[in-house]
């Protein structure tokens, strides 16, 4: 169980109660609060004081990590570990800058969360060269790239209305962050505003045209071989139901992005899995007639690398009407995947033993030889003991324990054979930034304390990426968070070295001088053992037993299978 420490309500020093006085800061607390809100992750700052002071007359758990762009991250898994809006509080100019690249993160997957940073006096605004603390010219602008939209309130009395808009906007596909900013006065003032009573924010509904859906379902009634792709926008949407249904109706191969890891069962006999990047997988969907394309943009992971040449038609559904068509030419439909694939569901009433034939092959057939291959394939280079490497991960993790991957070798691995079981996959593939997993899995394992279903998680990083951050090895021992952190330790990048190698036959700038990840972690007090590739398991399910956060260490070289988009 996670203990949170009133302590760390981060109101101002010596006053973890905050004052009597009510402030813009306490509408803001309010407003959360009553949108549902639970907890908070972030930094305090001298422009955010009003913030932090109203925290402390607030029901609002306040948790801080050590880097800002671990913050956004934190609030990132808490969402999608829960479902719910990740809400995050933001110093002004460095520190809200420094968010940048989480959430980038949190924009390109379609996140859910709120963005609360402070500003500087009104008086500063616009531009003015007065020399403030933390001045930038513009602020929100700086949050354009990575967050769907940018506020900035100038009264108090607007503070409950913005966040509420706020709230719909991020909850309403396609989902994702959204920007506010306060400047210090509004936020420090009284106010003579009520406290806020209740709020409500109601996702906008986005379902697909009627005639849109008409014309799939009679492309698909009289396909010969369908096949289905779930990107991420299929978890986002919550359409797995309706995913399962519908290829149960077309007899059609499903196979799973990274961000779409999980949205189909992995052991169904139309389950062609997450192995997108192989060529085998990418010589069947070219050979589709018609192929669903769901919540993704056929890029470059999910195209192979933009080698994928589909021979057939392409529906494509996505609720970023920007995705449609971005990569390959096809039937269009913008719409939230929950609601467009319950229509498609519903209005396709062929029987679910409807003929199918790949050139005379059944399509539960052609998926398991097509598995088979991938298997011989892989079977046929060196690799053994990543095969087990990772067998062994997924034998030790749970069958419900979430999981959440920096962008590192063992994930890329993760992408393509990680059975997600009744747990979720979580990692950094929509931005492909470093630093993602332990910082999203405190929030993520936060996250399922707060709502009641406290459970430990996983995350996996390499050396490199753990570097970006280790310093919130401080804040998961300050919180007690039940998180386990696998560290492969390769000595560097190991994705950049493969990379390198592969294309100029030497690695430069690879290789990294990196502490004793045991020692640093026991320094923080979070108990670490460092072990063999072959110990990975058992170290884990004892990590898995143990209270509080813990480390595994596995110093080890793991390579990753041929890339099957170079030399056809």
């Amino acid at each position: 169980m996670i203990e949170f420490d009133p302590g760390t309500a981060a109101a101002p020093a010596g006053e973890s109660k905050g004052t009597s006085q009510r402030n813009g800061g306490d509408l803001v607390v309010e407003t959360l609060e009553a949108l549902g809100a639970k907890t908070v992750f972030g930094i305090p700052g001298q422009h955010a004081l009003g913030l932090f002071d109203a925290m402390g007359r607030g029901n609002l758990h306040f948790v801080s990590s050590r880097v800002e762009n671990n913050s956004a991250f934190a609030a990132d898994g808490y969402s999608r570990a829960t479902g719910e809006v990740g809400v995050l509080f933001l110093s002004t100019g460095p520190g809200a800058l420094t968010s940048l690249a989480g959430l980038q993160e949190a924009y390109a997957t379609g996140v859910p969360m709120v963005v609360v940073a402070s500003q500087i006096p009104l008086e500063g605004l616009g531009a003015r060269r007065k020399g403030m603390l933390h001045q930038l010219d513009d602020q929100k602008a700086s949050a354009a790239n990575v967050t769907k939209s940018q506020r900035l309130i100038q009264h108090a009395s607007g503070i409950p209305s913005a966040i509420q808009d706020a709230w719909t906007e991020a909850i309403s596909s396609p989902q994702g962050p959204v920007w506010l900013e306060i400047p210090q006065n509004v936020l420090l003032d009284p106010i003579m505003v009520p406290p806020v009573e209740d709020a409500l924010a109601e996702a906008a509904d986005n379902p697909p045209r009627v005639e849109l859906v008409r014309e799939a379902v009679k492309w698909l009634s009289t396909a010969e071989r369908p096949a289905i792709i779930a990107g991420g926008g299929t978890r986002r949407g919550r359409a797995e139901k309706s995913l399962l249904s519908i290829a149960e109706k077309l007899r059609a191969p499903v196979i799973c992005t990274p961000g779409g890891n999980g949205a189909f069962p992995w052991t169904h006999e139309l389950s062609l899995q997450s192995w997108i990047e192989d060529r085998h997988m990418t010589d069947l969907l070219e050979d589709a007639d018609v192929l669903i394309v769901i919540g993704s943009s056929l890029g470059e992971v999910t195209s192979n690398y933009f080698t994928f040449a589909p021979r057939g038609r392409i529906v494509q559904i996505d609720a970023e009407p920007r995705v449609l068509e971005s990569n390959s030419p096809g039937l269009g439909i913008r719409a939230d995947a929950g609601q467009a694939l319950a229509a498609l569901d519903e209005a396709l009433v062929m029987p679910v033993d409807a003929a199918r034939s790949w050139h005379g092959t059944a399509p539960e057939d052609l998926v398991k030889e097509s598995l088979a291959k991938v298997k011989a394939r892989l079977e046929s280079q060196d690799l053994g003991k990543e095969l087990k490497f990772m067998s062994d991960i997924r034998d030790a993790v749970p069958a419900d324990m979430q999981t959440f991957w920096d962008m590192t070798i063992s994930a890329y691995w993760g992408w393509s054979c990680w059975d997600a079981r009744q747990g979720q996959f979580h990692s950094a593939q929509g931005a492909g930034g470093l630093g993602y997993g332990f910082p999203a899995a405190i929030g993520g394992a936060v996250g399922l304390e707060t709502l009641g279903n406290p459970g430990r998680v996983l995350a996996v990083s390499g050396d490199g990426s753990a570097m970006y951050s280790i310093s919130e090895l401080a804040t998961a021992k300050q919180h007690n968070i039940p998180v386990t952190w696998l560290i492969v330790d390769d000595g560097g990048y190991g994705i950049m070295r493969e990379y390198m190698v592969g294309a100029f036959g030497k690695a430069t700038a690879t290789e990294l001088a990196r502490p004793d990840f045991v020692k640093l972690a026991e320094a923080f007090g979070v108990p670490a053992t460092r072990v063999a590739p072959e110990d990975v398991g058992d170290a884990l399910k004892a990590g898995f037993a143990a209270h509080g956060p813990n480390v595994v260490v596995v110093e080890t070289l793991l390579k990753m299978f041929a890339p099957t988009h170079l030399g056809g």
